[in-house]
């Protein structure tokens, strides 16, 4: 084996330089945004006079667990659960569906301007949701669909610019044989589509349906917006609601309480990205390649 010549061995140490620079900004990068999710969870286990303590501690002493049992008992914790789950269920699979839909029309079938109308669709992309919002509160309480779950569901109909754009980027690198072999065999566009093209559409389902989700679970605008106390959902109420002991007349925000609530609201959107890690990583990658 040949030694290395001088150039190579300056370049293969600029290289390790680089390196190195690149992961010390990874890692100071990384313990930046660890540090506050950090503080939280640790607070959380904090008794309310602890936490008000100056200079701050930063290990509770000792740990307070009922703080996790409060949270979940002092408000109607389940019940917002479960109407966030259900808006963000209910919103996130339409989107799924009606933006795969889309996307496949502008990936695999000719209709005369069809480029242009793409690029109308992917300029939505520009048009930030909060100047849509009076006009479509309008609308809504014109057509008195305010206080239900009907916006959602006419939003997820209407599918989305941003997945429209990333089914379309997807299925535009299926193998063309595929779609060839199926049309042989007699089947249309709305076979190829159910039959061969969304069951090898998971990485982008996935990403998808996980991204629609936590938007709708994460959302505090539209539901303060659109609905009452009792149809509201989970961001909204923890957002609004005042822990105190059931047994005491005065209401008083304990914050303790509050950061354990708000540990167990980002439960689910973390354990679904990590278990569809995979496919979320897939479907960025894949949908990019052309």
């Amino acid at each position: 084996m040949s030694a290395l010549s001088p150039v190579q061995r300056r370049d293969s140490r600029r290289k390790r330089i680089r390196q190195g620079f690149a992961y010390v900004i990874l890692y100071v990068t990384a313990f930046l945004l660890a540090v506050p999710i950090i503080w939280v969870i640790l607070s959380s286990f904090k008794a309310e006079s602890e936490y008000v303590k100056y200079p701050p501690q930063v290990l509770p002493n000792p740990f307070v667990w009922d703080n996790y049992v409060h949270a979940l008992t002092w408000i109607p914790f389940f019940q917002f659960a479960w109407n966030s789950t259900f808006l963000a269920t209910v919103f996130s699979t339409l989107t799924v569906v009606t933006s795969a839909m889309v996307g496949f029309a502008f990936a695999r079938l000719e209709a005369p301007g069809k480029g242009r109308l793409f690029g109308i669709v992917v300029s939505l992309l520009m048009v930030p949701a909060i100047v849509t919002i009076i006009p479509q509160f309008v609308l809504f309480a014109r057509l008195h669909l305010t206080n239900t779950y009907w916006p959602w569901v006419l939003w997820g109909v209407s599918a989305s610019p941003f997945h429209i754009f990333l089914f379309r980027q997807f299925f535009t690198g299926v193998p063309k044989e595929l779609e060839d072999a199926a049309e042989v065999d007699g089947a249309g566009p709305f076979r190829i589509f159910w039959q061969i093209f969304l069951p090898n559409a998971q990485p982008a389902l996935a990403t998808s349906f996980i991204l629609n989700f936590v938007g709708v679970w994460g959302d505090w605008l539209a539901p303060i917006i659109y609905l009452d106390v009792k149809k509201t959902t989970l961001a909204v109420k923890l957002a609004t609601a005042t822990y105190s002991n059931p047994g005491d007349p005065t209401s008083q925000i304990l914050v303790t309480i509050t950061l354990a609530a708000a540990v167990i609201y980002t439960i689910p959107p973390v354990v679904m990205f990590f278990l569809a890690q995979r496919n979320i990583m897939e479907g960025v990658v894949t949908t990019g390649l052309k």
